[in-house]
């Protein structure tokens, strides 16, 4: 019997150890890692296929003896992680899948593992994974009818369901906290009408742009991270747009944009919460004093309006009673993702939803066409999550297909993100046996 390794069980993880679990019958174990007994349990439900395995990563023999067992490896840990693994899948000769961007640090190990033979698939989620695979089919049918591709936009975004959203910000955490809290650190650099165009931190909420939604109406977007990196990869350098941006509610993307400019997201600052209540805190951060009117001192001062500022009253930011919950000196990101956890939280029985569309402009025959691909997808509960659907379900099928088959393709070793017909035309149409299914619409 072989043995496949999960290493995480956090909220992203569900759908992947229950497919996994599912699908196992007498070919395959599942050992699950984490630090957490309780959210292996929570995931594993006492299936006879399901190992537990309650380890801190960061114990190097108990870790390596997890990966030295088995034959291939899913982590679904933290991105700053995955390098761990990665080094212990090149040591003990297994392949690994991840969901998280391509580190430099993975990217510079990709001789050594076409030397052992490996696969190291990286970027096999939602965004990015699933973004990639739909792009790239996409992109080829233009091509093989010979379609000349002008501009290539992708968007994507982890909302909450219309039916769960009962909250002025119309938004709930899916997906990594931290991540939430720090999304869009790195600025954006994109292609538009021929120039490179780039967008500092400050400015990636400010007067966001939008799209609609064939049944949700509209939504904002803003740039995400470096798209010009994906130009050739997608083998797309002749257009003259290239963006992938992410989706957020109008409402949201105003009301961060301040949470931005008051420093409230900042890791590089210290704030003694001893004691200490939200108003403190934002007293702290806007230098203003805390009197009757500190809401609307700190309104005026960054030019707030009515709805921005009931959105940041219902976090409690100018609670003069409710202490933080962190206790100590931490940075304004700690202390906000606190907040945002409780606040931001999906009940049990919410719904998240994941949104993607893709907007490809071509012409054939001297004919323009714009292509727009739509995907809804709507969770069941906190559980089993959209997100944790479209994040785990790419990897889990991928997972499957190597064990019971081998490689896709025996040339495909090394470091790789799924742009390749081999790996994503099967994992496609098994995600739309799942309920992850494009629509198409061609204007």
């Amino acid at each position: 019997m072989k043995t496949i390794l999960v290493a995480g069980a956090g909220k992203s993880s569900s759908y992947l150890i229950d497919y996994l679990l599912k699908n196992a019958r007498q070919e395959w174990r599942v050992v699950v890692m984490d630090a957490s007994a309780e959210a292996i349990a929570e995931k594993l439900n006492n299936h006879p296929k399901g190992v537990a395995a309650a380890i801190d990563v960061h114990n190097n023999e108990q870790r390596e003896a997890l990966v030295a067992g088995s034959d291939l490896v899913i982590s679904m840990l933290p991105p700053s992680l995955h390098f761990l693994l990665a080094q212990d899948c090149l040591k003990y000769k297994k392949h690994l899948i991840t969901s998280s961007y391509v580190s430099p640090e993975i990217k510079a190990m990709d001789e050594a593992v076409k030397e052992a033979g490996l696969l190291f698939m990286c970027e096999m989620g939602l965004d990015p994974g699933i973004d990639h695979m739909s792009a790239m089919q996409i992109i080829h049918s233009i091509q093989k009818i010979a379609g000349d591709i002008k501009s290539f936009k992708s968007f994507c975004g982890g909302l909450v369901a219309p039916e769960s959203d009962d909250n002025p910000w119309h938004y709930k955490i899916s997906w990594n906290p931290r991540n939430v809290v720090l999304a869009g650190k790195a600025g954006a650099e994109w292609m538009e009408n021929g120039k490179v165009q780039k967008m500092d931190y400050d400015q990636l909420y400010v007067n966001n742009k939008k799209i609609k939604v064939e049944g949700l109406g509209t939504l904002s977007y803003y740039p995400n991270r470096d798209s010009l990196k994906y130009v050739d990869l997608y083998d797309l350098s002749e257009v003259s747009t290239f963006m992938r941006a992410t989706l957020r509610h109008p409402a949201f993307s105003k009301a961060w944009s301040f949470v931005i400019k008051m420093g409230l997201t900042t890791e590089e600052d210290a704030f003694d919460t001893s004691g200490k209540s939200y108003a403190d805190w934002i007293s702290f951060k806007t230098d203003l004093p805390i009197t009757d009117n500190f809401k609307i001192a700190v309104a005026e001062k960054y030019g707030i309006d009515d709805k921005v500022l009931k959105a940041l009253e219902w976090l409690d930011m100018f609670d003069t009673k409710k202490q933080i919950k962190r206790q100590g000196l931490f940075s304004s990101a700690d202390i906000i993702q606190d907040v945002l956890e409780d606040k931001w939280n999906l009940h049990v029985l919410d719904k998240d939803m994941v949104v993607m569309q893709h907007q490809v402009a071509y012409e054939r025959k001297g004919v323009p066409v714009l292509l727009t691909s739509n995907l809804v997808v709507k969770g069941e509960n906190r559980l089993f999550s959209a997100m944790a659907k479209t994040v785990g379900l790419p990897m889990a099928i991928l997972a499957k297909r190597i064990i019971q088959d081998g490689l896709p393709s025996k040339y495909l070793t090394g470091v790789h993100i799924p742009v390749m017909p081999e790996v994503y035309v099967p994992i496609l149409k098994e995600l739309k046996k799942c309920g992850v299914e494009f629509m198409e619409i061609v204007d």
